[in-house]
């Protein structure tokens, strides 16, 4: 079958501002000083585990617009998702918002997608700007995919921590950005397509995912001409540990050694031996919140100047696994680049 994987051009537009929210395992780990909001009983002030993860969306979208002097009715666009049924946590999160809603399923690859998206309509100047909203919660997509935490089931080694929180963005067309507001320019978009190599772990999202990682990068690296060296880093979320793994020697089998590159917000979210992870983490709201609170803000200072971003997200669903399916999966990227030089 001919290849029809195509860049998009996104270099008319920038994240402007950013918001996260956090449990408190996650506010435990090493960024936990990064974050703007953070839990310890992981509730946020609600009844149930689905509501404590709308409101964690509610007030990360509050948060991010009010950053910028904005209001809600300045945000043309509202891409959003999550990782329960129907993406409920974002429909009754962000209810109170009167904003064009596109409901986003990417799994773990959700922030990417949602990024990509608003990145999209910014640059073609379809809206002056744009919003991307994603979260997970530990307790809610356990009880959906596996069992509840209740159940005390034993975690394999290749297990994941889903990770409590939510990543909010405002994504304006170049043009109308502030300055001193820009994080990051988003240059290019590069959408994934599902690949399925035979999976059926739920307990090992890294398998699943790795092989949609390497197709989205080795398919990037030949269109646009770069390679690894090009990078300051390169950027997963989130493969974890054993995904990253597998990740690299696939990649060195294709003649690509990426080995000095490879970054995992499943891994950078948590201290993986003092904290229990296993693999690392996952969920939607692990490489939003590790964007939002600590790569935006090294890319905004110039400490780094582009990275590769891509969002890996395994397109199971609770009804698959009890039939036994293997489990597809997807990896979108951007390429992010540092406001700090075009602005000197």
């Amino acid at each position: 079958m001919e290849k029809n994987r195509k860049i998009i051009d996104t270099s008319g537009a920038v994240i402007v501002s950013c918001a996260s929210a956090v449990g408190g395992k996650e506010f435990e780990g090493p960024l936990g000083a990064c974050f703007d909001f953070h839990d310890p009983t992981d509730s946020f002030g609600q009844k149930t585990f689905e509501r404590s993860e709308a409101e964690m969306q509610r007030l990360v979208l509050a948060t991010a617009i009010s950053r910028i002097g904005a209001k809600a009715s300045d945000i043309d666009a509202l891409f959003a998702g999550d990782l329960l049924n129907q993406c409920v946590s974002s429909a009754y999160g962000l209810l109170e918002y009167d904003i064009p809603y596109f409901g986003l399923y990417g799994a773990c690859s959700t922030a990417a997608e949602g990024l990509m998206l608003a990145s999209v309509f910014a640059s073609r100047g379809i809206t002056r700007m744009a919003a991307a909203v994603t979260s997970s919660h530990n307790a809610a997509a356990e009880r959906q995919y596996r069992n509840p935490l209740e159940y005390g089931g034993q975690r394999t080694p290749t297990a994941q921590w889903t990770v409590t929180g939510a990543g909010a963005f405002v994504v304006s067309n170049a043009e109308n950005a502030e300055r001193d507001n820009v994080f990051a320019e988003v240059i290019e978009a590069f959408p994934g397509i599902v690949v399925e190599k035979g999976i059926t772990d739920a307990a090992n999202m890294g398998a699943a995912m790795a092989p949609a990682a390497a197709d989205t990068l080795l398919n990037y690296f030949e269109v646009s001409g770069t390679s690894p060296s090009d990078f300051d880093m390169i950027v997963s979320g989130d493969l974890g540990k054993e995904g990253v793994s597998i990740l690299g020697e696939i990649l060195s089998a294709s003649g690509v050694d990426a080995s000095e590159k490879l970054f995992d917000c499943g891994m950078m979210i948590y201290d993986a031996e003092a904290q229990d992870v296993h693999a690392g983490g996952s969920g939607c709201g692990c490489s939003a919140v590790v964007l939002a609170s600590h790569l935006f803000p090294k890319l905004k200072s110039g400490e780094i100047s582009e990275i590769l971003f891509y969002g890996t997200g395994a397109m199971m669903s609770p009804s698959s696994l009890k039939q036994g399916l293997a489990i597809p999966a997807v990896a979108h990227l951007l390429r992010l680049r540092s406001p700090a030089a075009k602005y000197k």
